[in-house]
């Protein structure tokens, strides 16, 4: 059994990956900005009211864990602003980099003592932070923030190499949840076992990689 922290687990993919954790005996924290009723449902423990654009937020809820120490720090908090070129809303760009590129950043900082060797931190990112992959433009603020955060998370995997951690990137996948208004290619809970048996396989020789859901490496 692992102790692990899910970022962003109120809907969507946390919230799978929350009730997935928790029925194969993993005990779960759910962190989020605020609990839904399905979340609450699984009877996890809740931490509610974090903001990942806080470094007063992720302080408290440092507090508030005391000296448990994480198997799994799991990113999954994000935000999807879109805009496009001539119309570019570039605050909406700045709130996007700082929920999807500083917010992870900001967590794993944060929550560095709860981290032990061993421990593992995975991020849900997006292929669509992937240059090589870019075939079709838009997505300014989404796109450029993912593109930081992998950049971050690869920062990640050397400066905690020495500490015995491994950190991996993880992309869920076309999901079919509110984000993305319903459309996409699979369920959030084909996604969610996918992140999972990825975070499962997730060592120090794979540390710094980029993976999608069905075990596929992403280039970068």
């Amino acid at each position: 059994m692992a102790t692990i922290l899910i970022v962003g687990a109120n809907r969507g993919i946390g919230l799978e990956l929350a009730r997935l954790a928790s029925a194969r005996g993993d005990e779960v924290i759910a962190a989020c900005r605020k609990p839904s009723a399905a979340l609450e449902a699984l009877g996890v423990r809740i931490e509610a009211g974090v903001e990942v654009d806080s470094s007063e937020s992720v302080a408290a809820l440092s507090d508030r864990l005391g000296e448990l120490e994480l198997d799994v720090l799991l990113h999954n908090a994000g935000i999807l602003r879109r805009t496009t070129l001539g119309e570019l809303d570039f605050d909406s760009i700045r709130e996007q980099f700082e929920v999807n590129a500083m917010g992870p950043l900001r967590v794993v900082e944060g929550l560095l003592g709860h981290l032990r060797e061993g421990s593992k931190v995975a991020i849900v990112t997006s292929r669509m932070g992937s240059l090589a992959d870019n075939t079709s433009g838009g997505s300014y603020g989404y796109r450029m923030s993912k593109a930081a955060v992998n950049m971050a998370a690869v920062s990640l995997s050397h400066d905690l190499r020495g500490r015995g951690i491994a950190v991996g990137l993880l992309h869920p996948g076309w999901v079919k949840t509110d984000m993305t208004g319903g459309t996409g290619h699979i369920d959030a809970e084909t996604s969610a076992r996918g992140l999972l048996a990825r975070v499962d396989g997730l060592n120090l020789e794979r540390s710094g990689g980029f993976w999608h859901q069905d075990g596929s490496e992403l280039p970068w």
